[in-house]
């Protein structure tokens, strides 16, 4: 599993629930006439999409299905893959806009100090200045880094994931501890 970002961490208080599933792979769009797709990859394990590969595919709808991989092509980024029982372009419209997802204990563990988004994703970020800021909703990669995206539900922040304001986080407790420059908050915040 791809997206993993090297920090200490502390010891766990107590435990954060984490999501049963892990999504590896989005379906962006049907690919030719034969059922193909064309994913993006959100996963670097080189297993995860072979001929064979088992996945449970979650459709826009919130429906779950499972597939299996019949055929697969992986390039820079993204793959044309094929599913047992989709033969057209018909069926691989079907599943536009859909999400692979394996078992999360199918995801190898983080190398010690690093972290992958979904770990990341529903924390309870608090700043030693302005106290609790919110909870990460989204990770972004913005090619100079990674940036949390932070909702309270009254506003959104931007917070640049980088040592320099990074105090401590906790997967275990669910919590990431920032000291961020003063007015900072006030800069990157925005109405949600």
């Amino acid at each position: 599993m791809g997206n993993a970002m090297s920090w200490k961490s502390s010891k766990p208080e107590s435990a954060k629930e984490l999501p049963p599933t892990v999504v590896v792979a989005e379906v962006r769009r049907p690919h030719g006439l034969r059922g193909e797709v064309v994913l993006t990859l959100l996963s670097d394990v080189p297993h995860r999409l072979e001929e064979g590969s088992e996945l449970q595919l979650v459709l826009p709808s919130g429906e779950r299905k499972d597939v299996v991989i019949e055929t697969v092509r992986v390039q820079k980024g993204s793959a044309v893959v094929g599913f047992s029982g989709s033969k057209n372009r018909e069926d691989a419209e079907t599943f536009r806009g859909a999400r692979l997802e394996v078992p999360r204990d199918l995801v190898p563990p983080s190398p010690e100090g690093s972290y992958y988004f979904f770990e990341l994703l529903n924390c309870a970020c608090n700043d030693c200045r302005e106290g609790y800021l919110g909870r990460v909703v989204e990770v972004v990669e913005d090619g100079g880094g990674l940036i949390l995206r932070v909702d309270d539900g009254g506003r959104e922040l931007m917070i640049p994931f980088v040592r320099a304001y990074l105090k401590r986080v906790d997967i275990g407790t669910g919590t990431i501890e920032v000291d961020l420059p003063e007015g900072l908050v006030e800069t990157c915040t925005s109405p949600s």
